[in-house]
């Protein structure tokens, strides 16, 4: 098959074909070759790495900046909390968002067209930060996990694509269930809810990567350092340039820590991106399937 292809292809189609494969694989390798230095990195000795660069001789290699990272109370208590507000607000922004789209995916619903414009209209225009503030403030979610929970749960784009999806399923289904008895919401829990699995798992993806990524949330709304998750202890890290005092109380010379706090930096951006690296397989069998779904029906 693929012999007839390259048959069927003219000049200018070969021409477009190289042209795409080679623009695409300079991408990937702008891609690829700063995550392979970041792990070569977080393993070098950091005198080596400031004088020499990368080096291949296994001597050069340390597992010293991973041990303190992990032997740092706060980076645990980060990835605790991280943990803890990704898969919650996953959880309920999945649910709200499924449970929203549903109605508006029935051609029948009274108020359909309103109620799109509404939800719409807040994916160009919002009330800015410190209105937002303030009302988190009077509802007293400030300092709360609340405040990380509650307030972006409802995402418009994603209560879209789950509509589309809605309208992509074949409406005999609904009229099976109606005939054996079974109300909206029976329906859509019994029902709807299996089938949708591959759009299920593109939201719960697309939703656990954006919390677990977000920072400036936590960063506005959680004073306690123990509700912090671990992309301020990041931030402090990679952004401020201020390691945890535990990561580096053992080293007397300034010029040591500064190499030492150089090297934690590679080592917690691959403490921190590890678990979305194990998580995205599973979910990549519905990735594909769930978008090129959603996307049949407009």
């Amino acid at each position: 098959m693929e012999s007839r292809i390259k048959i069927k292809l003219g000049v200018s189609d070969r021409i477009i074909l190289t042209i795409g494969y080679f623009l695409l694989g300079l991408f990937a390798l702008a891609i690829f070759v700063p995550l392979v230095y970041v792990v070569a990195a977080s393993f070098m000795d950091p005198n080596v790495l400031n004088n020499q660069g990368i080096s291949l001789n296994l001597k050069d290699w340390t597992l010293d900046a991973y041990r303190r990272v992990l032997d740092n109370a706060m980076i645990w208590r980060g990835f605790a909390n991280s943990f803890f507000y990704s898969i919650a607000f996953t959880a309920i922004s999945v649910l709200v968002t499924l449970l929203a789209a549903y109605p508006m995916s029935k051609k029948e619903f009274v108020g359909r067209k309103f109620f799109n414009a509404i939800f719409i209209i807040t994916m160009f225009f919002g009330g800015g930060l410190i209105p937002t503030f303030i009302l988190i403030n009077n509802l007293r979610m400030v300092n709360t996990v609340w405040a990380i929970l509650i307030p972006g749960a409802f995402n418009v784009w994603n209560m879209i694509l789950a509509r589309t999806y809605y309208q992509s399923i074949p409406g005999e289904l609904r009229e099976a269930s109606a005939i054996d008895g079974a109300d909206e919401v029976r329906h859509f829990f019994k029902i709807m809810l299996p089938v949708c699995k591959p759009i299920i798992a593109v939201l719960a993806l697309w939703t656990f990567v954006g919390m677990w990524n977000s920072y400036f949330d936590a960063m506005i709304y959680l004073n306690d350092a123990e509700l912090q998750p671990l992309q301020l202890v990041l931030r402090s890290i990679l952004v401020q340039n201020t390691p945890e005092p535990g990561m580096i109380a053992d080293i007397q010379s300034t010029a040591e820590m500064a190499k030492v706090a150089e090297l934690l930096k590679y080592a917690t951006i691959v403490v921190s991106s590890l678990p979305l690296l194990v998580m995205y397989p599973f979910f990549q069998k519905y990735f594909d399937k769930g978008i090129m779904v959603g996307s049949i029906k407009g």
